[in-house]
């Protein structure tokens, strides 16, 4: 019997602790491809057909290791323990204090820290099921990591399927209460080359949630209608992106978090739809999380380079699912501290698929 999906492992290189990596890339009989390495639980590639069976990677990333140790912007990596920004890297929990590393401009906590999920090496498991080849990565953050409390045990599962459906299961627990948000950190281009500009992008987001001048939301969740950060219906990428908006002026574009709408916690909800004319790829997130961030690759700046480009300016786009951000800090925002006993669990879906 044919298997719908294979998964092979390969050596990927050593980090400069002398630790090896590992690269698994999971394949399905469609055409689809995800390489994922073990360090930071990256994706270094996913490679999926256009409309005329076309075959490109359509993630930006590096070709070689070292780059995704000293000089990533969180290509393709996890995230946590707590996605996107914490105001001052500061916050309280049951009355105690907490000071974390600010390690954006030496103003706010982003990603989890100086050394986050992103940076550290995770322990893999393979494994193939009758429709689908998975990855199991587990890591285990210890009391005090990056200045969080407790110990933190997390795995995530990437499953690839025969439909060309790439899922995040993520699951974690702790000894102690600890703010917990994880998310996936991957920026796509659909037609694999050049700016997304043109990209066809629908959102399912009746709100968002502006930000100051450092990037933190301001605890306002405002409506997106009659502003550029209405997408609920498509529109490109471009299309008001350039236009005289505070809050696109304070981001340098969109690096936004998104309401979803009717959001159910637990349940995979139809978040984004990105459609990409050239090739007539589709990519459609679905996320059990009741946030999603809108990233049009604003600090991209032609520096760095892979497969064979430069990083241009918003030559790639993020969609991150995730609880909103400086959520301990904003009493407006759904509490996001994991508790001893509890378990913290979210499920994001990346499908692709073509126009015809």
């Amino acid at each position: 019997m044919t298997e719908i999906c294979t998964i092979t492992k390969s050596p990927y290189g050593r980090l400069q602790d002398g630790r090896a990596v590992e690269l698994y890339t999971l394949q399905n009989n469609r055409g689809m491809s995800v390489g994922i390495i073990t360090y930071g639980g990256i994706i270094t590639s996913l490679v999926c057909p256009d409309r005329d069976g076309q075959c490109d990677d359509v993630v930006l990333g590096f070709d070689a290791l070292a780059p995704y140790e000293t000089d990533s912007p969180y290509f393709g990596a996890l995230i946590g323990r707590v996605g996107n920004r914490l105001a001052d890297g500061r916050f309280e929990l049951d009355a105690k204090p907490y000071q974390l590393a600010l390690n954006e401009n030496g103003v706010s906590h982003l990603h989890g820290g100086e050394c986050g999920f992103d940076k550290v090496l995770w322990q893999a498991e393979s494994r193939i099921t009758s429709d689908a080849a998975e990855l199991a990565l587990r890591y285990v953050s210890a009391d005090g990591d990056q200045g969080y409390p407790g110990n933190l045990t997390v795995e995530v599962v990437y499953r690839l399927t025969g439909d060309n459906r790439l899922f995040a299961e993520y699951r974690a627990t702790t000894d102690a209460p600890t703010p917990v948000n994880l998310t996936q950190h991957s920026y796509f281009n659909l037609a694999g080359k050049g700016d997304v500009l043109h990209h066809e992008l629908t959102l399912n987001a009746k709100a968002y949630t502006p930000i100051d001048q450092h990037l933190i939301p301001t605890g306002e969740i405002a409506p997106v209608a009659n502003t550029p950060f209405d997408f609920r219906v498509a529109k490109k990428i471009g299309a008001e992106l350039d236009t005289s908006d505070a809050q696109l002026t304070l981001a340098g574009g969109y690096d936004h978090n998104f309401a979803v709408s009717q959001a159910t916690a637990g349940e995979l909800t139809r978040a984004a739809r990105v459609h990409e004319p050239t090739t007539g790829r589709v990519l459609t997130l679905h996320t059990t999380a009741p946030g999603v961030q809108f990233y049009s690759g604003n600090f991209l700046d032609g520096s760095l380079q892979g497969k064979g480009r430069d990083f241009t300016h918003r030559s790639g786009f993020c969609l991150e699912p995730q609880h909103f951000p400086d959520a301990p800090n904003q009493p407006n925002f759904a509490d996001i501290t994991l508790r001893p006993g509890e378990e913290y669990r979210s499920t994001l879906c990346f499908s692709f698929s073509t126009d015809t």
